[in-house]
């Protein structure tokens, strides 16, 4: 993108600053939730592989998360993002859940697996318990009040 895209000038340009400031104090911008941690991919070769893993929440959808895997585990070369409801996440925590494309339980006291299905396959990724727990407590605190409350 070039600079005059990235920073627009002229008589549209603050158009459209004055449309964005008149916006913004009415809606409260609240930021999301990322938590950067390293996974292992479970295969049945004897050696596992660790990955960067992106966990996202964002309040505009307060039941849902998400797991970015990086771009070069796919094979179309783009971020490969599994969107789930957060409330499996945390049940997989305690207990073994889920019977559609994810499933999540716990692995031991540290450790949880999610396992993904799709057309292509299965992968089968460990995380760290207490990294799922971090990202959903600060997903917790940042959601809307009514996400939080029990309907």
């Amino acid at each position: 993108m070039s600079p005059t895209a990235e920073n627009p000038t002229g008589p549209a340009a603050g158009a459209a600053t004055a449309a964005l400031t008149a916006v913004a104090p009415a809606a409260a911008v609240v930021p999301g939730v990322e938590e950067r941690v390293i996974a292992r991919v479970i295969s049945d070769d004897p050696l596992y592989r660790k990955i960067p893993v992106a966990l996202r929440y964002a309040p505009a959808e307060p039941l849902a998360v998400r797991i970015v895997f990086p771009a070069g585990l796919s094979p179309e070369g783009t971020d490969n993002e599994w969107v789930l409801p957060r409330s499996l996440l945390e049940s997989g925590l305690q207990a073994p859940t889920g019977t559609g494309d994810v499933r999540v339980w716990p692995c031991g006291r540290v450790q949880a697996v999610v396992e993904l299905h799709s057309p292509e396959g299965v992968a089968v990724i460990q995380f760290d318990i207490a990294a799922l727990r971090r990202f959903l407590r600060r997903a917790a605190a940042s959601a809307p009040a009514a996400a939080t409350r029990p309907a």
